[in-house]
Parts: C-alpha cells; structure tokens; sequence
C-alpha cells in the first residue's frame, strides 16, 4: 500500500518509526511512504492524483483542509464497521475532532492528532516574575488585561519584552491567534459561497484591539518575525512565547524544562485554536479490496500503538485513550497543554480555508498594518471581511 504524507525533519522521521512498527505488526503489508513538501502544491497534486483515479490507498491532510475536498468527491468515506473491528470507534475522539471529520454523516478523515496553537513559557523567568503556582505552573490567567499584566511582569525580568509572537510576513500566525480568540468572545460567523461574509464586527475588533495591545513593546515586540520570536524565547529575552506545539522540540532543546499551557480563555468561551492532521483515502478508480483492508489495518496501529511516539514531538494523540496511558503522563509538558484538545477551534469549514493556503495568507495581510500600530482595528475586519467576500464569490475549482 502507498501512503503519502507532508512530515519532514523530527515528525518525518517518527512517522517513518510508526509505519515500520505497522508492518512488523502486520508482516503481510509493505509500505510504499512518499513524503511531499507541505503547502498548497501538496493538496494539489493530492487532488490531481485523485481526480485521475490512481492516488495513493491513504494520505495525510490538515483537517482544515476536508471541506475542499470531501464535497467534491476526491476523497471515500471511511467504513466505521471495519474501523470499529480494529478498536477505533467515535467514542475515542474528542466530538469538535471528530464532527469536523464527517461530512454529510460519513466519516470522510481519521484524525492523528491535534495540533494547537498554545503558550510555552520558561519557569525560570515566569518564577521570578511571580506568575507560577504552588505546583510550578503558571498561574491561571482569564481576563485580556491579566495577560497583559503578565507579559508586563516578565519583561521585568528579561530587561526586554515579556512575551514572543513571530507574524510579521508570516501567512499564519496573526491568523491563528485571531481566530482562536474570536472564538473565546462567542461570536458566531456565517461563510456561505456567493453571499457577504458575516462576523460579529464588535467582537472582531475587540479581539485585534488585544492583540494591538499584546505588541506594544514591552508585552510583545510590534514587530518581530517567526525566527526572530523563536530566537527571543530560547535566549531568555521574553519569557513566554505564542506557538504552535510543533515547534516544541526546538524548545526543549534550548530550556528543557520549559512549560507548556492551553491558550488561556480570555474572553469568557474556552476555546483554543489548532488544527489536525489526519488519514483520508483518496478516490480509487479501482479499489482493490486486499489494498483497502490493509490499509485500514496500517492505520488503525498507527493511530492505537504509534500516537503515543507521535505525541513525543508535542502532538495530542487524537485517539484519546492514550491520554491514559501512563507513558503519556510522563510526557511533559505535553500532558499539561492536553486540554486544548478538547476545545479545538480549527477554520472554517469552507472549501478555500485551511493549513496552507491563500485564505490564511490574506487574512495575515489583512491585520498586518493593525499590528503593526500603522491603522485602526476596524480597518483590519474590514478588510478580512473584503477578503472573505472575494473568496465567498470564486466557485471551487475542485
């Protein structure tokens, strides 16, 4: 069976590790791995191969990106008898996961894991700025001005800012903190091709009035790029940094025993945004019946014994009977973000939304003179609800 995949450096090389523990499991399978560069050029060829009819039996994809492809008939649906033969049933994922995996009633994704965007902090700093529990943790946080106090409290500590957030010319970062928190607020949204775009305009621009006050150089540096942030984190010149958990080997590596928390809620609605990469098959145009019952044998052992591996890179395993694993409380600080799991906000469930692409991008740009100090908040949402607007208008080319 082929698998095709977008994992390069530590993920590539644990989920090389996973597919081969697959195959020792299962000595009757071979496993034919190809891994792509990430990016919209994947998903292209991944709907290329499978509008030709001669894809790989199985391939990775953000979940974010499903709602661009299981409607247009690229993707099978999953047979949950067959999955629940092998041990994976609804019951062992979290319901925003697993409802984001369907379309029209049909299992259309297997989800690997959850992959949020969250906060890691330095205990060293964090403690002398007097922000950790009795437990060494950071102290809970629920209000915008009590994260602000903290940033403020740690750049006391570094002589420089309290905080890092990389997203100048960055196509995700402001995106993914807006979202995440115009989620917190409650604010509803309505995408529906070939209408205006609606959001809660009052609650948007709350949410970038924060962030404008997050980046005013004492909190956050207005102006600091991706590297640059991850640089001020592992060299001590901030104290905690905005991140997705991918990056969390990186930390370690610099502060190994750096602490890791959900996003904390500050507008009131526990949500934290993320995103999820996850199994799908592609459309067979002759579906060979000893390749499918393969394939689904492969991935049920990577989800049921690999995902454990999986989450040594920071990763929520998204089969959730292994967050009870005693292997998995020893992972830290990964048991301390897991909750994020369960309240996972990914984007929107439109066909041009998504883990690499254009949407992401666009809306970055949007906010980007907003954070930058150089317009209002209000300009930011008007002009992510321009962008929107355009892209509500272009038909899906899938």
């Amino acid at each position: 069976m082929r698998i095709w995949d977008l994992f390069s450096g530590a993920d590539g090389e644990r989920m090389q590790s996973m597919q081969a523990a697959a195959t020792q499991a299962h000595p009757d399978v071979s496993i034919e791995s190809v891994t792509l560069a990430w990016g919209s050029a994947y998903y292209t060829k991944l709907a290329m191969a499978s509008s030709g009819g001669r894809p790989p039996e199985a391939a990775v994809m953000h979940m974010s990106r499903l709602a661009g492809y299981a409607p247009g008939g690229l993707l099978e649906p999953f047979d949950l008898d067959a999955l629940a033969a092998l041990g994976i049933r609804e019951e062992h994922f979290a319901p925003a996961v697993w409802e984001r995996a369907t379309h029209d009633g049909q299992l259309f994704a297997l989800p690997l894991d959850t992959h949020p965007f969250i906060n890691f902090y330095s205990p060293e700093i964090a403690g002398a700025a007097d922000l950790l529990d009795a437990d060494g943790k950071f102290t809970a946080i629920s209000s915008p001005d009590a994260f602000l106090d903290a940033g403020r409290a740690m750049a006391e500590v570094t002589g420089a800012t309290g905080m890092a957030f990389g997203h100048l010319l960055d196509t995700a970062q402001a995106w993914r903190l807006f979202w995440g928190l115009y989620a917190q607020t409650g604010a509803g949204f309505e995408l529906t091709p070939g209408r205006s775009a609606e959001l809660d305009e009052q609650a948007a621009v709350e949410v970038v009035e924060f962030v404008q006050a997050m980046l005013d150089g004492t909190v956050a540096p207005p102006k600091q790029d991706y590297p640059g942030a991850i640089a001020s984190f592992v060299t001590g010149r901030s104290g905690l940094i905005v991140s997705g958990e991918w990056e969390l080997p990186a930390y370690q590596d610099a502060i190994p025993d750096v602490g890791g928390m959900p996003f904390p809620t500050l507008f009131g609605t526990p949500a934290n945004y993320a995103d999820s990469h996850a199994f799908v098959l592609p459309r067979q145009e002759f579906a060979d019946p000893a390749r499918r019952d393969a394939t689904y044998r492969v991935l049920a052992e990577i989800l049921t014994q690999g995902s454990l591996t999986w989450a040594g890179a920071g990763h929520i395993p998204a089969y959730q009977p292994v967050l009870d694993e005693p292997g998995y409380a020893e992972l830290s600080p990964q048991k301390d973000y897991a909750a994020a799991g369960d309240v996972v906000v990914l984007d929107p469930p439109v066909w041009f939304a998504g883990a690499g692409s254009d949407f992401q991008a666009r809306m970055c740009d949007a906010m980007s003179g907003a954070l930058q100090g150089r317009t209002k908040a209000t300009a930011a949402v008007e002009g992510m609800l321009r962008e929107m607007d355009d892209f509500l208008a272009t038909p899906n080319p899938a």
